[in-house]
């Protein structure tokens, strides 16, 4: 419950803003209609192009409560997709008007009331179509899009409108003006973050750092072309929209088909993961299961989205090597076969991914899970222990998930890093409130790990 009180502060604080908002704009009325008008069509242009956070099925998705994430930053998510901000049109657009104090020399005299409420209409409009198709979460976007342009007017209109902000001119201005955006970016990662981290119950900090990293990159564009725009239209006016939309409207239909790309990319992977299952040398769904808790394991470890990603799809691929055997493993169990024959297979499987190119460090991923455990990088740490959990608690009884997390406890010595297993009994304990090791009266919680233990091993 803890976990949600920032999510509904958040999701509050947004509604209570636009409401106000729209109140006050319709008993004072609508300044300078056609501005608004203008700024309004821009924004809801962004939003209608705007990727969603993942174009098609998820192949990881193999429990629900790993599989959704936030469009973040959107990974959302989080968006899901990596990208941080997916409308930068509509952000820009936002963000100039909440900076706009004059237009082709005039003052203008909307507040900040008024720029919540258009911004806020716009963006509602452009997502219609999303909410229609059920394309990716879009309450999340809305709110971060009303307290970021929220946060612009309050620390700008009031000043401007006070004559605070007489004196500056020139390049002073526009460096006022960017500062302002630079400081809206920030403290809209930290939304991003939150509304994640109450959404997931991932950890925040590693949320923040991901969130933060996007910053110089997309969101630099964002804070330029904002800050531009609002210094074009002040001089000659709204014909300098179309003009400086451009290059963000291209950098945004480039992002939608990167999007598209990432998405068959993966499904790619995913496909290649099932010719394990097809040719019979593992059971079905057993790739899936590996990546969605080995990526929650990973998120609990603190590791950041780059090597989300690289674990994903090692994870997906940790078995490719079995299509090389003779004879097959039965049930495709190799976390108890001996160690050299675990590396042999292990090689095998790099070699085969090598040729798929998904990368060199998915590869050495897939080499490298079979290796003592302080000789592996982290992700390949997590492959290993995540597949001995799930292939020791595939087949078990009641008390097969405390047993199989047991027998990890007790490898530790020198099969499975011990801190990857302790954040594997963190993530079955959150998702069920157990998984720590049974004391007196522990009946109710082993009864509850062994459920949830099945829900991961079952689900997919």
């Amino acid at each position: 419950m803890t976990s949600r009180l920032p999510l509904l502060a958040l999701r509050s604080a947004a509604a209570l803003l636009a409401a106000g908002s729209l109140l006050v704009t319709l008993a004072d009325g609508l300044d300078a209609r056609p501005t608004a008008l203008a700024f309004g069509v821009l924004v809801a242009v962004g939003e209608l192009i705007r990727p969603g956070a993942r174009l098609g099925p998820d192949p990881t998705a193999a429990h629900p409560t790993v599989s959704h994430g936030t469009a973040s930053h959107g990974t959302q998510g989080t968006t899901g997709s990596g990208l941080r901000e997916a409308a930068p049109l509509g952000a820009a657009g936002a963000l100039s008007y909440a900076l706009l104090g004059e237009h082709a020399g005039q003052p203008t005299h909307h507040g900040v009331a008024q720029v919540v409420c258009v911004v806020a209409a716009a963006a509602l409009l452009g997502s219609v179509p999303r909410l229609a198709r059920g394309q990716g979460p879009v309450l999340d976007h809305l709110v971060r899009r009303i307290l970021a342009v929220g946060f612009t007017a309050v620390c700008f209109q009031p000043l401007y409108h006070r004559g605070f902000f007489d004196g500056w001119s020139g390049p002073a201005y526009a460096l006022l003006l960017l500062a302002l955006l630079v400081l809206t970016v920030l403290c809209d990662a930290v939304v991003a973050a939150a509304l994640a981290h109450s959404a997931t119950g991932w950890p925040f900090g590693p949320l923040l750092r991901d969130e933060l990293r996007a910053v110089p990159g997309i969101g630099s564009a964002v804070c330029a072309t904002g800050a531009v725009m609002a210094l074009a239209v002040a001089v000659v006016g709204l014909w300098a929209l179309p003009v400086f939309s451009v290059p963000l409207l291209l950098t945004q239909l480039s992002l939608r088909r990167y999007a598209a790309v990432r998405a068959t990319y993966r499904q790619t992977i995913a496909s290649l993961a099932r010719a394990t299952e097809i040719a019979g040398y593992t059971p079905a769904g057993h790739a899936r299961r590996v990546a969605a808790l080995g990526q929650a394991v990973g998120r609990d470890l603190g590791l950041p989205e780059a090597e989300l990603t690289v674990l994903e799809y090692a994870a997906l691929m940790h078995d490719i090597g079995q299509l090389s055997l003779v004879d097959p493993v039965p049930a495709g169990a190799t976390a108890d076969l001996p160690p050299a024959e675990q590396r042999r297979i292990a090689l095998l499987g790099g070699a085969v991914v090598r040729r798929t190119g998904a990368g060199p460090q998915v590869a050495a991923v897939v080499e490298r899970q079979a290796d003592p455990y302080p000789e592996q990088p982290v992700a390949a740490r997590i492959v290993r222990v995540v597949n001995a959990y799930e292939e020791k608690v595939r087949d078990a009884g009641p008390g097969g998930p405390l047993t199989a997390l047991e027998e990890l406890r007790l490898g530790t010595g020198g099969a499975y890093a011990p801190e990857v297993v302790e954040a594997l009994a963190r993530v079955l304990g959150n998702r069920g409130g157990v998984g720590q090791r049974p004391g007196p009266g522990a009946g109710g919680r082993r009864a509850g790990l062994s459920d949830l233990g099945r829900g991961w091993v079952t689900h997919g």
